[in-house]
């Protein structure tokens, strides 16, 4: 796999990010892949970890049930929420925090 998106130091992912990572390899089956090798800011889809918009329906699904955040398919900033685990982890966050106690 290339480098860019699968690294060997773990530092750069924050404890949130590494958990959503997680959460990927683990509902997406991604073998070969360990959640502290994924890139915060590398792209999830079209990248070497070969994710497709099947993925991002499952991404989303998962996200949905672990962390009670729904990730519309019509959203118009789907392509900027998806963009990264950072990027995806932020959005997560955001909502989190919107939402009533």
């Amino acid at each position: 796999m290339p480098s860019f998106a699968i690294r060997a130091n773990m530092s750069s992912q924050s404890p949130t990010e590494y958990e959503l990572a997680a959460l990927i390899v683990t509902s997406l089956n991604l073998e070969g892949v360990q959640a502290g090798e994924i890139e915060p800011e590398a792209p999830l889809f079209g990248g070497s970890l070969g994710l497709d918009s099947i993925d991002a329906l499952e991404i989303a699904l998962a996200v949905s049930r672990h962390y009670g955040i729904h990730l519309r398919a019509d959203h118009p900033d789907n392509r900027r929420i998806f963009s990264s685990l950072r990027a995806l982890a932020l959005h997560i966050a955001h909502e989190r925090q919107a939402q009533p106690a």
